[in-house]
């Protein structure tokens, strides 16, 4: 088994392990099967180097095998992955908000720094940054914070006329650099009001009036975007104290 830190979680792992605790993380909490293939081609890897990595994970304790070959997180592997994800978000908001980094860039470089953070720097970011409740994009930093908020509607199925608040960019939707760039360009981000102009099916698109006017997408990338009908409660969402963002912006 892998040393563990002070918070429990293995002190050793690769950031392609981290990778595939968040994935097995979204997969099995999507409520979507978790079997070695599908997690090979949501990574982008051969099924072989799947299956290689998923027998190191079992075997520090950290992924279960059933005998269908169904794939599960341990407690310890949640543990992780959840710890991950927190230090993952956590670092999304310094490097898009004080080193002002975009939405695409902050996801790669919070990758790779995630893994050597202990959990006093973790402790030190999060309260330097008010304690976040999500990430930048809307998603729960845990599993406290997701069961006090609420899920959202998916973009695609609100209807032409309505009036909506921009409340979370899904971590599937988080995955496409493409996506992110788009929407943050858009100005179309947790907290945004917009107007759904046109809802088309045989289109396949939705049309927005946002904050930097109009934009289209298809009803794919839509449907992995949530939102709130109306203008919703700001305090939904986190806003960085003044005097951290001015770090940035005396830069």
């Amino acid at each position: 088994m892998n040393r563990r830190r002070d918070d429990g979680t293995p002190a050793e792992l690769s950031e392609a392990s981290q990778g595939y605790l968040l994935a097995l993380r979204w997969m099995t909490g999507s409520g979507g099967p978790a079997m070695t293939a599908s997690l090979a081609r949501k990574l982008g890897v051969t099924t072989q180097a799947a299956s290689e990595m998923v027998g190191r994970l079992a075997h520090d304790g950290l992924v279960s095998v059933s005998p269908e070959r169904s794939l599960a997180l341990t407690a310890a592997g949640l543990a992780a992955a959840d710890t991950i994800f927190r230090r993952h978000a956590l670092l999304e908001w310094l490097l898009t908000r004080v080193v002002g980094l975009g939405w695409a860039e902050s996801d790669e470089e919070a990758a790779r720094l995630q893994s050597a953070i202990s959990p006093r720097v973790e402790a030190g970011i999060a309260r330097l940054l008010g304690d976040p409740p999500t990430c930048p994009h809307g998603n729960p930093i845990d599993a406290a914070a997701a069961r006090s908020r609420p899920p959202g509607i998916r973009l695609s199925e609100v209807s032409a006329g309505e009036e909506v608040t921009i409340y979370r960019i899904t971590e599937e939707a988080e995955e496409d650099a493409d996506l992110l760039v788009y929407l943050e360009r858009a100005g179309l981000t947790p907290g945004a009001s917009a107007r759904v102009v046109e809802a088309s099916t045989s289109r396949d698109s939705v049309s927005l009036e946002g904050p930097r006017g109009r934009t289209t997408m298809g009803l794919r990338p839509a449907a992995l975007i949530r939102v709130l009908p109306g203008r919703a409660d700001p305090s939904l969402f986190h806003h960085v104290p003044d005097a951290v963002t001015r770090l940035y912006e005396a830069g």
